[in-house]
């Protein structure tokens, strides 16, 4: 595993060009502050081309994965629910983390896989009680996400978690934009399934939004670098379909965010 900075489509190692960084990611994230001059330098080196590498997921075992459900107000109307007064979050284990280009798996204890496009936040200082400010500062950058949910896992109870634990079931990337480049309130977002159009809407549709989000989990727990948080779906998932729509083996499912870029994965069995 190599860290490289991505520029159009060329990439420059860091790994090997900034001193005692190694493949460590999450040390990127969090010597940021010091090392982003350097890697600013570093403008222009081609190493190699994105179509050379296999990109796996920028954290691949973040301490914390959590994601906010209901967190769109057009998901909400198709899920039958109402407007949430606070945040419902639930965990997500490590093991679902896979790559963008990664496969997913369909579960040989359910029939009903379902997607979930989602922008995708991740954490770069440690944080509690943060501010409005301090939460804006402590996010690192962003990613696109898919939420790849077993509805009959999910709501067999009131907890989501078991639905949303299942091995491969978060890939997300393809890489990290740093959060200074990019507006995540005025993003457009989609999911396709074999290029079927199936969600399309907007970061700014988001009920809370990610410093919101930050304020909000920080005053529960120690936030840290390499945390990573799924910020919800809007409207278009399988299971609100008449009739439900779920992912089968072979199908493609392929999540894109305008100023980030896109994910792709292939169902397979489980």
């Amino acid at each position: 595993m190599k860290i490289g900075a991505v520029e159009g489509e060329s990439i420059a190692q860091l790994s090997s060009r900034i001193g005692h960084l190694g493949n460590d990611m999450i040390q990127l994230i969090e010597r940021w502050p010091e090392l982003r001059d350097h890697a600013e330098r570093l403008r222009g080196k081609v190493d190699c081309r994105v179509s050379d590498v296999t990109f796996l997921a920028p954290v691949e075992r973040p301490g914390k994965l959590w994601g906010i459900g209901l967190n769109y107000k057009d998901h909400i109307e198709e899920s039958g629910g109402a407007i949430p007064e606070d945040q419902t979050w639930f965990a997500m284990a490590n093991t679902t983390v896979t790559g963008p280009f990664g496969d997913i798996e369909l579960p040989r204890v359910s029939t009903e896989l379902d997607y979930e496009a989602e922008l995708v936040f991740v954490v770069g200082a440690r944080v509690r009680y943060a501010t409005a400010a301090q939460a804006r500062d402590a996010i690192f950058g962003y990613c696109v996400g898919n939420d790849v949910s077993v509805r009959d896992w999910q709501f067999r109870t009131g907890q989501f978690s078991i639905g949303k634990a299942f091995d491969t079931h978060a890939p997300y990337g393809p890489w990290i934009v740093t959060a200074d480049e990019i507006d995540p309130l005025a993003l457009p977002i989609r999911s396709f399934v074999n290029g079927e159009l199936r969600q399309q809407s907007s970061t700014r549709h988001l009920l809370f939004g990610p410093v919101q989000q930050v304020e909000h989990l920080s005053k529960v727990m120690t936030l840290e670098p390499g945390d990573v948080f799924f910020t919800g779906t809007p409207g278009g998932v399988g299971a609100a379909m008449k009739p439900p729509k779920y992912l089968e083996v072979g199908d493609q499912v392929r999540v894109e965010i305008d100023g980030i870029g896109h994910i792709e994965n292939t169902v397979t069995k489980g």
